[in-house]
């Protein structure tokens, strides 16, 4: 992009030149500044354009809000009758006064909010019957987790979700990182990140609000949720509580795990991947998803191995629960046969 613009610059000044050149080829006396006056006209362009470098069209949208604010107000107070009685010089000197002014004031005013006018208008939807669409801002957090696609994809998350292009960026950091760990959590994010694009009945919309100088990460997100009167999506539960406290609803996906989670009960079937050795002679132990222990007794061959259990007792224990379970061929071939 520098290189086009650089070229482009080149060419304009470039045409100018001969412009100039061509204006003084015509002859006249007044055709000689034009060879002085068009290069430098060139360069005022020029040296304006990269003044203006950081200038995005968010601005630029602000700025012309802002203008448009002052000159109506300028209007509104020209008309009224606090001009009749003056002399017109006094009131051109008045209305031009006003018109700069209020201009400045507008277009200052609209660049100072121009965030929260960036935020807002970009997210104004026109849906027919009055129905409005769910808005959820999604953290970095819920990115890594890595379950949201096949959530979405499963059609019961019916949100519209708005991604923040600083979460974008942290997530390209970290799958940037030199830690391995951190590099696959990060890639697995942008995967994700792809996957959701991928599906067509998901609203996906990124939001190009920056971070503010020294503004933390977690302050703007929240403030997103606030401006769009979303809710927040997130896994931390730090971030969940700040966002609580300024009166923003929390999804969280770890809640939703837990109520979905199906207790085990004595009968049931569980399968289970046995991993070590247990405390008392030829038993094994697995865990489950939910981190519950489960002892199966007569199955220290089978480690390394996923067999299928049927549980026969459950023991609360200050870290959890322990699960007591017999291979299910066992237990099926202790019952006795049916006549």
């Amino acid at each position: 992009m520098g290189s086009t613009l650089f070229t482009i610059r080149v060419i304009f000044f470039l045409i100018c030149l001969a412009g100039g050149i061509l204006v003084y080829s015509t002859g006249g006396s007044a055709s000689w500044p034009a060879l002085l006056y068009a290069p430098l006209i060139a360069a005022l362009a020029i040296l304006t354009d990269l003044l203006l470098r950081g200038f995005s069209t968010r601005g630029l949208t602000s700025l012309t809000f802002g203008l448009f604010l002052g000159w109506v107000t300028a209007h509104f107070i020209n008309d009224s009758p606090l001009f009749d009685k003056a002399d017109e010089e006094t009131k051109y000197i008045f209305r031009l006064c006003l018109f700069c002014l209020l201009t400045y004031w507008g277009a200052v005013i609209a660049l100072r909010g121009s965030e929260d006018f960036h935020v807002v208008i970009p997210f104004v939807r026109f849906v027919p019957h009055g129905v409005d669409i769910p808005v959820v801002v999604v953290d970095t957090t819920v990115l890594l987790d890595g379950r949201l696609p096949a959530l979405c994809a499963s059609k019961f998350f019916s949100h519209a979700l708005v991604i923040p292009r600083f979460v974008v960026d942290e997530l390209t950091r970290i799958a940037d990182s030199s830690d391995a760990s951190r590099q696959a959590r990060g890639r697995k994010g942008l995967d994700g990140l792809n996957q959701l694009r991928q599906l067509s009945h998901v609203d996906l919309r990124l939001d190009d609000t920056p971070l503010g100088k020294g503004q933390k990460r977690d302050d703007r997100i929240v403030f997103i949720a606030q401006s769009l009167k979303a809710k927040l999506l997130t896994s931390d539960y730090n971030l969940a509580r700040v966002a609580e406290f300024n009166g923003v609803e929390c999804l969280n996906l770890r809640t939703l795990d837990q109520a979905l989670h199906r207790e085990t009960v004595v009968g049931d079937i569980v399968e289970v991947n046995l991993t070590k050795s247990g405390k008392e002679q030829g038993q094994a132990v697995g865990y489950l998803q939910d981190g519950s222990m489960v002892v199966v007794p007569d199955s220290h061959r089978l480690i390394g191995q996923r067999v299928t259990a049927e549980v026969d007792s459950i023991i609360p224990t200050a870290g959890g629960r322990m699960i007591f379970a017999r291979l299910q061929g066992e237990a099926d071939s202790e019952q006795p046969a049916l006549s």
